[in-house]
C-alpha cells in the first residue's frame, strides 16, 4: 500500500501511473474533491489525512512549499508508524529538506527529499528525472521505489539537501531561459520579424549545445583572451533595448544584464571578455 499526499497535476498523474502498474494507492488532498476524483482510477480517497497514512509504510507527497509540507506532515504525524518512509517530491529550500530529514529521523521515520524535473505528462508516463541525495543506505532503500516512476534517477551523493539545491538551480536556468525567450519575442515583434524566424534559426544554430562550454569558460575565468569583448557585448545589449523600445516593448532580462555590464565597464574592463560580469560569483 502507498499513500500519496497532494493531488495537484503532478501528484494526481503520479497516482494514476502507480495504479496502472497495479499498486494500491490511498490519496489525500486539502481539497477533498481532487482526491475523490482519483477513485475513478482505482485510488481510495480520504478526507482525513491520518486515515490516509495510517498503517502505510510508503508515503509520497507533492505539495507547494516548505510551510505547507511541514503543516501537512504535522497533521499526518499522529498516524505515522515508526519505520515509515516519506518521499517528498516538493520543490523546497535546502534548509527545509535538511531540517525535515533530521527531525523525522529522530522520530524513527525516514524523510527523503526527491525533487523532480518532471511535468504532469512525465509523471503519467514515468519519464523525466528525479533527484536524490543523502544517506547511501536510505538511497539504496528508496531507489527501487522511485526508479519505476521516472526515466532517470540522479543520485547526487551523501550530502543531505544537495538534491534540493540542484533542483532550484535547474529551475533557475528554466526561468532565465524563458525570460530570455520573452525578450527575444518582444524584440522580434518590434523589428517586424515573425516568431518563426527564431524557430528557423534554432533549426540551424543550436545555442543549447553551447551551454556546457559557456559554463566552463565562466569557471575558467580567462578574461584576458576575449571571444566577445565586454564593450562590444554592451553595444549589442544597447541595440536590443533600443529595437524593443521602438515597438514600445519592455525587456525583462537584457536590461538587468546591461546594468551589470555598465558596472564592469566603469571599472575599466571594456576590453576583457564579457563573462567577467560573473566573476564575483565564482
Amino acid at each position: 500500500m502507498i499513500a500519496f499526499i497532494g493531488m495537484g497535476l503532478l501528484g494526481s498523474n503520479f497516482t494514476k501511473a502507480l495504479l496502472k502498474r497495479g499498486e494500491k494507492v490511498q490519496v489525500w488532498n486539502r481539497t477533498f474533491e481532487k482526491a475523490k476524483a482519483l477513485e475513478a482510477d482505482g485510488a481510495k480517497a480520504f478526507e482525513n489525512i491520518e486515515d490516509a497514512v495510517r498503517g502505510v509504510k510508503r508515503i509520497h507527497i507533492t505539495l507547494s512549499d516548505d510551510a505547507i509540507v511541514d503543516a501537512v506532515l504535522a497533521q499526518a504525524a499522529p498516524a505515522l508508524e515508526a519505520g515509515a518512509v516519506i518521499i517528498d517530491h516538493t520543490t523546497t529550500s535546502v534548509e527545509g529538506a535538511v531540517n525535515r530529514t533530521q527531525s523525522w529521523a529522530a522520530k524513527n521515520i525516514t524523510y527523503v527529499h526527491v525533487p523532480v524535473f518532471m511535468g504532469p505528462a512525465n509523471a503519467l508516463e514515468s519519464s523525466g528525472v528525479m533527484l536524490i541525495s543523502g544517506s547511501p543506505s536510505i538511497a539504496a532503500n528508496v531507489l527501487p521505489m522511485i526508479e519505476p516512476m521516472t526515466g532517470k534517477v540522479l543520485n547526487l551523493g551523501d550530502k543531505t539537501g544537495q538534491a534540493a539545491g540542484i533542483k532550484l538551480l535547474g529551475n533557475m536556468f528554466l526561468l532565465t531561459l524563458t525570460g530570455g525567450f520573452s525578450d527575444m519575442l518582444a524584440t522580434a515583434k518590434s523589428m517586424g520579424i515573425a516568431s518563426s524566424g527564431i524557430t528557423d534559426l534554432f533549426k540551424e544554430w543550436n545555442p543549447g549545445a553551447m551551454a556546457p562550454a559557456r559554463l566552463n569558460r565562466l569557471l575558467a575565468a580567462d578574461y584576458d583572451n576575449p571571444s566577445w569583448e565586454l564593450q562590444m557585448a554592451r553595444k549589442d545589449a544597447r541595440l536590443m533595448i533600443e529595437e524593443a523600445a521602438r515597438g514600445n516593448r519592455t525587456l525583462t532580462v537584457i536590461p538587468a544584464i546591461a546594468d551589470e555590464m555598465d558596472k564592469w565597464l566603469a571599472k575599466g574592463f571594456a576590453h576583457k571578455d564579457w563573462s567577467v560580469i560573473a566573476s564575483d560569483n565564482l
